[in-house]
């Protein structure tokens, strides 16, 4: 077995002692006669992975399937790779971050469309890329991450003395650490550029600590997040396009470019709720949820703007989802309303 997979075991051990009991994935809901609440009596576990803010959109879907009788389980912690094989296998049930494409290795080597299902788009249109401060832009015309190979312009950016630029990237385990170090090769800035990689909100921590003490920085982020509205691109920092499309696995023949002719390295993602095919197919009231449910990039920046403001507690969370289901209750009852009549024979 994988060492990741062990690791994914481990944590899930209190959930696996039961076996199957715990988590049901044959046999379709259990209130047949409670056409309100076709799932009454199946267990649901979601997974999420150590990004906190990724606890919004979960704690939307868990409110909807718990609307339709669901029995959800608290979300687990779980990074992204080993999250696709958990739910593949039947250890786990959904996640509501898949980021497509750039979760496509993950989703290919968990089984594919064989064992996962995805229908439908949750968030669209998810940004991502590498931004500097403006102010060292602007100074150095820097536009190009391949400006990076001159060993004068990457000093610039040099955090530890080594000489070389750090790069604040990405926690072990993700889809874009494997985008970063891809890169890193093809634009051959390795002699240049240090990947700095360990918990992603520490490290941004220490970047933008540096970023108001007036000193250049260099960062790879993503929207939806609360980065950028502490670091607002245009105004405080740039993004930097990159030489050409260098992308690794299953996106290897993606051309990054945009029609205007820039290209930032990455095209923009799509966030979908992965789940159990099994368990899918047996829960079609869920399925449809999973296919029909919609949140905006604005509305979960907004909410982990708060969090980074220190509303980061879980009641916090509860709150802010409960506030936006009040303020969309059309939409989120139409939603539980199409999840119903999907249930009917």
């Amino acid at each position: 077995m994988p060492v990741f997979a062990r690791t994914l075991r481990l944590a899930l051990a209190p959930c696996l002692i039961a076996g199957a009991a715990w988590l049901p994935l044959s046999g379709t809901a259990l209130a047949a006669g409670a056409a309100d609440l076709p799932g009454q009596g199946v267990k649901v576990l979601p997974l999420k992975s150590s990004i906190a803010e990724e606890s919004f959109q979960t704690l939307l879907v868990t409110k909807a399937l718990e609307k339709l009788g669901y029995d959800v389980q608290p979300m687990r912690e779980v990074e992204y790779p080993a999250a696709h094989i958990a739910i593949a296998n039947g250890d786990a049930t959904f996640m509501a971050n898949h980021w497509n494409p750039l979760h496509a290795d993950y989703y290919k080597n968990a089984g594919g469309d064989a064992k996962l299902y995805r229908k439908g788009v949750y968030s669209a249109n998810a940004a991502q890329g590498y931004l500097i401060d403006k102010k060292t832009a602007d100074a150095h015309q820097i536009t190009n991450l391949a400006q990076l190979k001159d060993p004068a312009i990457a000093k610039l950016f040099d955090a530890d003395g080594d000489g070389k630029a750090d790069l604040t990237g990405c926690t072990p385990g993700w889809g874009c650490e494997a985008a970063i170090e891809h890169q890193l090769t093809a634009y051959k800035l390795r002699d240049t550029v240090t990947h700095k990689q360990g918990t992603y909100s520490a490290l941004m921590a220490d970047t933008i600590t540096r970023y108001k003490a007036g000193k250049p920085v260099l960062y790879y982020t993503w929207t939806p997040y609360w980065v950028s509205n502490v670091l607002k691109p245009g105004q405080d920092v740039v993004w930097l396009q990159v030489p050409f499309s260098a992308l690794p696995g299953e996106q290897a023949q993606t051309d990054t470019k945009l029609p205007n002719g820039k290209n930032y390295g990455f095209i923009a993602n799509h966030q979908q709720i992965v789940a159990n095919k099994a368990w899918t197919d047996q829960n079609p009231a869920a399925a449809k949820l999973f296919e029909l449910m919609k949140l905006s990039v604005n509305d979960i920046n907004g909410q982990n703007f708060l969090m980074s403001q220190g509303q980061n507690k879980p009641a916090d969370i509860e709150r802010h989802t409960n506030a936006w289901i009040k303020a969309h209750q059309a939409t989120f009852d139409g939603w539980i309303a199409a999840a119903r009549a999907a249930a009917k024979p």
